[in-house]
């Protein structure tokens, strides 16, 4: 089991910048693939950037080449630098945690943090 907790949203203005963490506890942390998610109202939860154990980074084409998702194990900590804000990232952003066993699969999530982008 691991317990997710994400942090860094708040508000800014279009062309701005914020760094979300997602700070992991309970497991080993290494082990995991994370990935970040938003949901904005009215719409369903979206993928907006994974990195698996081994640091392979995917995006969403929504977001590529300004968004970057990290990870620093020794802290247990996943990162998304979001940088070039667009109104259209206003969501709730949401860290997750997944992992295959050899007969199961488990995933995480946790709470969420409010990402608004406005002038």
């Amino acid at each position: 089991q691991v317990q997710l907790a994400e942090s860094g949203g708040g508000l800014v203005q279009p062309g701005g910048a914020l760094r979300l963490s997602c700070a992991a506890s309970g497991d080993i942390f290494s082990t995991y693939a994370m990935g970040w998610y938003r949901q904005a109202p009215g719409k369903q939860r979206e993928l907006v950037a994974t990195i698996t154990s081994g640091g392979t980074t995917t995006y969403a084409d929504s977001v590529k080449g300004r968004f970057t998702i990290s990870r620093d194990n020794a802290k247990n900590t996943v990162y998304l630098q979001m940088n070039s804000l667009k109104p259209e990232d206003t969501a709730v952003y949401y860290c997750s945690a997944a992992r295959h066993g050899s007969s199961t699969f488990n995933r995480y999530w946790g709470q969420g943090t409010q990402v608004t982008v406005s002038s």
